[in-house]
């Protein structure tokens, strides 16, 4: 937050995030390529081999906004981009799509860092036969 005097008015502005110093609109307007500068290594080499693929997508989630459906996908691996903040996507973890809002702090992951794909495991009380006691079912 960063406060201004004003006529001895405090105003106060809320401080627009930004990503390695640069804001969310200047970044949108780089090419894929010219986006490697501002990410880490691994990042910078998974999209610097993948660009074609990362702009593909990138046009495909464009047009199905355009045509109000879902978007969903199964590149788990893709390396979130700038041109990506704000839309809604269904990412498959192996058995349904969850949906994922992608956000300013997300640039340069993957987007299967976001959707689990097992589940954390639910122990309830033991069936039949599990024990010696439960062997035989009392009438």
């Amino acid at each position: 937050m960063v406060a201004e005097k004003v006529n001895e008015v405090v105003v106060i502005k809320s401080k627009e995030k930004r990503y390695r110093g640069q804001t969310l609109e200047s970044l949108k307007s780089l090419d894929v390529r010219e986006l490697t500068k501002f990410l880490p290594a691994r990042s910078r080499r998974s999209i610097l081999r993948n660009f074609d693929v990362i702009e593909k997508f990138v046009k495909s989630c464009e047009r199905k906004i355009e045509r109000k459906k879902r978007i969903r996908t199964h590149l788990r691996d893709l390396v979130i981009v700038p041109k990506l903040v704000g839309m809604n996507i269904g990412v498959h973890n192996g058995r349904n799509f969850q949906d994922v809002n992608i956000t300013m702090e997300m640039i340069g992951h993957r987007l299967g860092e976001f959707t689990l794909t097992r589940t954390r495991v639910k122990h309830s009380s033991a069936g039949v036969g599990a024990t010696k006691g439960s062997k035989t079912i009392k009438k």
